[in-house]
């Protein structure tokens, strides 16, 4: 015998019955805003804890082994490798191609779409490992500097950068940190 679902109602679309003069109630979740804090609280992390190692197992090989065909495929034919037909346009087209994912990717979040917020992220990781191929930068220079910056505040880390970096290239800057 099979089981009987009970579908539970959209909250989303609570029309008023048919012939009633009621305007339809609003949700609560359709008057607060979406990325509300009071929505999620977020809960810090207790003192001492220590957050999962970062990049290893899967994730880390996945990359490496992703960012190792790119630049397998930096001397292929453009004719049959996307990435090779990146490569080929210089390093501005890829970075441009990046940006276009990337706002791909910020559209999907900020509508909500989960499916396809993974997909576009799929999109931006390889095509942020086409642009380090492009630009010569290795996965490893990056995992050391996310070690490098592994249990520094945010903010802290932040402000270290807005200083040292302009003075570093000899620019001035009125950005904030």
């Amino acid at each position: 015998m099979a089981k009987s679902v009970k579908k539970r109602p959209d909250k989303r679309s609570k029309a008023a019955p048919k012939g009633s003069k009621a305007a339809p109630k609003a949700s609560k979740a359709a008057t607060k805003p979406r990325n509300s804090k009071a929505a999620k609280p977020r809960k810090a992390l207790p003192v001492g804890a220590h957050l999962p190692p970062l990049a290893i197992g899967h994730a880390a090989s996945v990359l490496d082994r992703l960012y190792a065909v790119v630049l397998s495929r930096r001397d292929a034919d453009p004719a049959i490798s996307h990435s090779a037909r990146l490569l080929s346009r210089g390093t501005a087209k890829v970075a441009q191609k990046f940006g276009e994912e990337a706002v791909e990717c910020l559209i999907e979040a900020v509508a909500g779409n989960r499916d396809a917020l993974v997909a576009e992220s799929a999109d931006v990781l390889y095509h942020l490992l086409v642009l380090w191929v492009a630009s010569g930068v290795a996965p490893e220079e990056v995992w050391t500097e996310l070690r490098r910056r592994e249990g520094i505040s945010g903010i802290a880390e932040k402000a270290s950068r807005a200083r040292t970096l302009p003075a570093k290239m000899g620019v001035e800057t009125s950005k904030i940190p």
